[in-house]
């Protein structure tokens, strides 16, 4: 059996741009890929704080420092530039690798820069 834990996530992101006619995902700033451990391609979870949607893409890397959280494709109808969002992902372990597993949480600031990076333990 594998249970689902997050493995990472952007907290309190500012949208800044929406783009319904590109053909889908998430454009994250190479900074925050980084900081967070997620890669080019993963899937995340990402919930807008202003109106309470929620959907899931796939990350496609943005211009390092630029600060860019694109909310592209069908999903920029779920979200608007200016909004708040947290993008999380999810990984599956065996009970086993449960004792040493943490999850890493980016805090950004309004400009979308890491102001804190946390590495929360699943057991304490």
């Amino acid at each position: 059996m594998l249970i689902k834990l997050l493995k990472a996530k952007i907290h309190n992101a500012t949208v800044t741009m929406t783009d319904a006619n590109y053909h889908g995902s998430i454009t994250i700033d190479r900074d925050l890929l980084a900081a967070s451990g997620l890669l080019p391609n993963e899937a995340v979870l990402v919930a807008d704080c202003e109106n309470g949607n929620r959907f899931e893409t796939y990350i496609i890397p943005g211009d390092r420092g630029s600060g860019i959280i694109g909310i592209n494709g069908a999903a920029a109808r779920l979200s608007h530039a200016g909004n708040r969002v947290i993008i999380m992902a999810f990984t599956l372990v065996d009970p086993s690798e449960i004792e040493g597993h943490t999850t890493r949480t980016v805090i950004v600031n309004a400009q979308n820069k890491a102001t804190e990076i946390l590495n929360l333990p699943t057991v304490s």
